[in-house]
């Protein structure tokens, strides 16, 4: 039994040296781990902040060429009678569907932003699927709704809002004339963004992720909603100059 002893505690003493390297092994892929998953979300977290800089980035630039830009008008006493005259022919081709309240709105509007009043019609057409209906609920989508004339989504409209210098309330969006403000502030963001109308309807439509990715994939940004909405307000302008 005093021979066997030894040989007992021998073993006892590799199993300890074992279960000890083994708990140290553990422990280190525990930590490493650890420091994967942190640094995967550190990682994620910078892409987020990225993102959002780049975006205020580019609102910063767009507000800062705004404010420089001059602020007179034409005398209206002049410009009223071609304004009415566009009004009316939008009111006629919508079949009485976009009042003409909102249609010398939308006129006169564009006109600040430099924006053909047609294609912002165009829009706001292909938006609606040809009903102006102020109050329109997009179909569900993974993002969510989207609402009004324009149909905004609720992460992207208060955003504009500011921008626009706006309050923002969601009820605010089924109001066709505050839609249509956002709408005319936002395709000039991104007119001003990208410095053509391919890009910036595309973005319009998809956001601006998506239109990354739509040129990523077709090599281009002349969708169908650009084509379609440019195609159309220059149809406009080509019968305005005939009659």
């Amino acid at each position: 039994m005093k021979g066997f002893t030894p040989l007992v505690q021998a073993g006892v003493a590799i199993l300890l040296v074992a279960v000890t390297f083994f708990t140290v092994d553990h422990l280190k892929d525990q930590h490493k781990q650890s420091l994967a998953d942190e640094n995967q979300r550190l990682e994620n977290k910078n892409d987020e902040l990225q993102s959002k800089n780049e975006k205020l980035t580019s609102t910063n630039d767009y507000l800062s060429t705004k404010s420089t830009e001059s602020a007179e008008k034409e005398n209206g006493f002049y410009t009223w009678p071609k304004m009415e005259k566009k009004a009316e022919r939008l009111v006629a081709e919508s079949n009485g569907e976009f009042k003409k309240s909102w249609a010398l709105y939308l006129i006169r509007e564009s006109k600040r932003y430099d924006i053909d009043p047609y294609l912002a019609y165009e829009l706001l057409k292909v938006e609606t699927g040809g009903t102006f209906d102020p109050d329109l609920v997009g179909p569900e989508t993974k993002y969510g709704h989207a609402y009004g004339m324009s149909q905004f989504m609720k992460n992207t409209a208060p955003w504009i809002a500011d921008m626009a210098g706006l309050p923002y309330e969601e009820k605010l969006l089924f109001d066709p004339y505050y839609s249509m403000q956002l709408s005319l502030v936002y395709l000039d963001f991104l007119h001003n963004q990208y410095g053509n109308w391919d890009e910036a309807l595309t973005a319009y439509h998809r956001g601006m992720g998506g239109l990354e990715q739509y040129k990523q994939e077709n090599g281009h940004a002349k969708s169908w909603y650009a084509k379609e909405i440019q195609n159309k307000a220059e149809n406009h302008t080509t019968v305005a100059l005939a009659n």
